[in-house]
């Protein structure tokens, strides 16, 4: 892979890794979008359902949902937060690995397609150094913040 060139400018886009509160041990996931407009896209890998779900995705895969999940959009439930600036031409790329990544993530479980391996391939993606994929969310978060040096802008390399 090819290094990540550097930018000072802040792009009109951004990518927001996030951790929250949860039942459990929390729950990562994205926001992202344009800076100047107030929806935003939700992404994030959890189990489909309730309970039941979450319980058997510790021990077996079951099926997913990547989108958004309950307390998502709630900033009060809001552990951690890491946010990273795009240009306009590495958003678009981004943001349809996003969905692509999406689509071609059916199952979550709890040790190996859980959400911070989710987000970590963003983050990998976008060039970023992700950590180990087995942390709580909010040290993930943290994390993957210190790793990167705090930086706000990534520009992606040519060969993306």
């Amino acid at each position: 892979m090819k290094p990540v060139r550097r930018s000072t400018a802040k792009g009109p886009y951004y990518v927001d890794f996030r951790a929250r509160t949860a039942a459990s041990y929390g729950h990562a996931f994205i926001w992202y979008g344009k800076t100047s407009e107030k929806q935003v896209e939700v992404a994030g890998l959890h189990p489909a359902g309730d309970v039941l779900p979450y319980v058997l995705g510790h021990l077996m895969w079951v099926p997913s949902e990547t989108g958004a999940s309950y307390g998502d959009l709630d900033v009060q439930y809001l552990t951690a937060s890491y946010r990273v600036y795009l240009s306009e031409a590495d958003a678009k790329k981004v943001f349809a690995y996003i969905k692509e990544l999406q689509a071609s993530s059916p199952v979550w479980n709890a040790e190996t397609t859980n959400c911070t391996a989710f987000i970590g391939r963003i983050a990998s993606f976008m060039g970023l150094k992700a950590p180990f994929h087995l942390l709580k969310p909010e040290e993930y978060v943290n994390q993957l913040r210190d790793m990167n040096g705090g930086r706000q802008t990534v520009q992606l390399a040519s060969d993306r």
